[in-house]
């Protein structure tokens, strides 16, 4: 027995509805809606305890110092790689791709702090190995210029 399946009824037309999904997350205003909510759908007869509504905003206070904690600590994560690329300014360092040579700049971009050797950006997550340099030549006193 065979079964074919029915889009629709001849003669009709079925809407189709497109499907959004959206990337939000939920926040305060979100939780007091759906406690008010809770609220109102109650048993009058049998109400939500206390320790049940302290024990939800315990729970969305913790999520929240999370999502807090969690962007700030992203946060210190670029600062730290910032340092990190300053800090092989004037340094000697050898890169994943076989390159070396002396850290002349440091440029940011959406992928954050890049070294450049050469005329070459490279992240830092690409360097393998970093030696004291002289980035800058010797300072000559006047004497040395020919001067009196």
């Amino acid at each position: 027995m065979s079964i074919t399946s029915v889009s629709s009824l001849p003669g009709t037309a079925i809407p189709i509805t497109p499907v959004v999904h959206s990337a939000k997350t939920l926040g305060s205003a979100d939780f007091m809606k759906l406690l008010a909510i809770q609220f109102q759908c109650q048993d009058p007869l049998k109400p939500m305890e206390d320790t049940a509504f302290i024990a939800q905003m315990a729970q969305f206070t913790s999520l929240e110092q999370t999502q807090t904690l969690t962007a700030e600590m992203a946060k210190l994560s670029k600062n730290q790689e910032l340092v990190t690329a300053n800090s092989y300014l004037g340094r000697q360092v050898f890169v994943a791709d076989g390159s070396s040579g002396l850290v002349s700049a440091v440029q940011i971009n959406s992928d954050g702090p890049q070294i450049v050797v050469g005329d070459k950006p490279y992240p830092i997550s690409s360097v393998l190995y970093v030696q004291p340099g002289n980035a800058f030549p010797a300072a000559t006193s006047p004497a040395d210029a020919g001067g009196a």
